[in-house]
């Protein structure tokens, strides 16, 4: 894998209330197994999905070459409704890796919205976070990797379904 153009391109999509700076270490092991990695930053609750998916494309654009997007959290949600998108950079996507991420809506945003605080806490995401996705139903391969391990919101903001990894359960990934 000398060349630099053969080797396969990643985004890295990091979760909501992050920065592109907590995907490092698994930049750094992608990088090792071989593949380009860019780590994409944006304001998670400050701006639009839309917004997002507009950056998202310009940077998919910019090398006009075939993408693997990865996305924690948020940034898989991210990563699977730009594929939906009228952007004619979702066509690269190859495929989306979800880690973690809340494709059916997540309990604690609508949990969040209940106690009226899912506008101070969710911005832009609100809205996709409380409802979800519709089932993908596309040509794009879709994975997810979820956790079983509860440690996270759940402890502050109470109880999820079973399994889950704290703040997002099994179910809401599928």
């Amino acid at each position: 894998m000398a060349e630099t153009g053969a080797r396969p391109r990643v985004l890295l999509l990091h979760g909501i209330w992050m920065r592109s700076g907590i995907t490092a270490r698994l930049d750094a092991r992608l990088q090792q197994a071989g593949f380009r990695v860019q780590r994409f930053d944006y304001a998670s609750i400050k701006s639009p999905v839309s917004e997002h998916h507009a950056r998202l494309a310009r940077v998919i654009d910019a090398e006009g070459e075939p993408v693997h997007l990865v996305g924690h959290s948020l940034g898989g949600v991210i990563a699977v409704d730009f594929l939906r998108s009228a952007h004619a950079a979702a066509s690269r996507v190859q495929r989306v890796v979800c880690l973690g991420s809340p494709l059916r809506g997540s309990h604690l945003a609508r949990r969040l919205n209940r106690i009226k605080l899912d506008k101070l806490g969710l911005g832009g995401a609100r809205q996709i976070l409380i409802d979800g996705l519709p089932e993908w139903q596309g040509d794009t391969a879709i994975g997810v990797i979820a956790g079983e391990i509860s440690f996270g919101l759940s402890l502050i903001l109470g109880p999820l379904p079973r399994p889950n990894d704290g703040t997002v359960a099994v179910a809401e990934t599928r």
